[in-house]
């Protein structure tokens, strides 16, 4: 089975789908390369909205593969690895398009990055999402710490860092970061929630986003993800993270 899926529709959509359900979609380094290839094809001036979901109805996507990852000791190993997946989100963060994440299950750790740098998130009504990497005792660290400070009201953003807690769906759309809940198919209805835009020409949709990217170009974006991403790579190392990992796994 491939880890994922990406299909391009003719109303500009273009979906990529981490197919892992076994794994609760968790990101490994083949899904990654997956992302690097779907989002070169969003750069294609037929795709108007690229569109990321999970395989199954259990996870969106539930961070990084512990599994895989959890040889990863040093400050500098785990550098190399976030560093990957934080460039692959930032790319992803400033695509000259319209971004949604159709959030079919639950969203933890790395997989409330991933959502968050996305430009607007539609969940169904049964999910959960927060960014639990405090309970690992890390930090974020694929950017999505600095996203969320760029897409949410400061205070609610520093809560979901800083709770590393789970929030339902309409928690979770009190705190600004979901847009829009959904009982019915996914697909369907950010089809329904972007109706509008997909009305408009392409080149239109992209000249707005960019005037979000310069805005975060301004802001030093890049820069202060790279701190993100180095602050969780010095975390890692520490033997507070290894117990904590050891701990989850062997829950599992």
């Amino acid at each position: 089975m491939k880890p994922y899926i990406v299909e391009e529709y003719d109303d500009g959509i273009l979906l990529f789908t981490i197919n892992r359900p076994e794994k609760r979609n968790a990101v490994n380094y083949e899904i990654m390369d997956g992302l690097e290839h779907a989002l070169n094809l969003a750069n294609d001036e037929k795709v108007k909205v690229f569109a990321i979901t999970g395989a199954g109805d259990q996870a969106f996507c539930s961070g990084g593969d512990l599994s895989a990852f959890h040889s990863l000791r040093t400050e500098d190993e785990a550098f190399e690895m976030l560093s990957r997946m934080s460039d692959l989100l930032v790319k992803l963060f400033y695509l000259q398009k319209p971004t949604i994440a159709l959030l079919n299950g639950t969203a933890v750790g790395g997989g409330c990055e991933l959502a968050s740098a996305c430009d607007f998130r539609i969940a169904r009504k049964n999910v959960r999402a927060g960014f639990i990497q405090g309970t690992l005792a890390i930090t974020t660290g694929w950017g999505g710490g600095t996203f969320v400070t760029e897409k949410l009201l400061p205070a609610n953003a520093m809560k979901m860092l800083m709770e590393a807690s789970l929030y339902d769906a309409e928690q979770l759309k009190d705190l600004g970061f979901v847009q829009m809940i959904t009982d019915g198919d996914l697909l369907e209805s950010s089809k329904h929630f972007l109706d509008k835009m997909l009305l408009l020409e392409g080149s239109v949709l992209g000249a707005y986003k960019m005037m979000f990217i310069n805005k975060w170009e301004k802001a030093c974006l890049k820069e202060r993800v790279n701190k993100e991403v180095r602050r969780c790579s010095e975390l890692w190392e520490d033997e507070a993270h290894h117990k904590q990992v050891a701990k989850f796994l062997g829950k599992k």
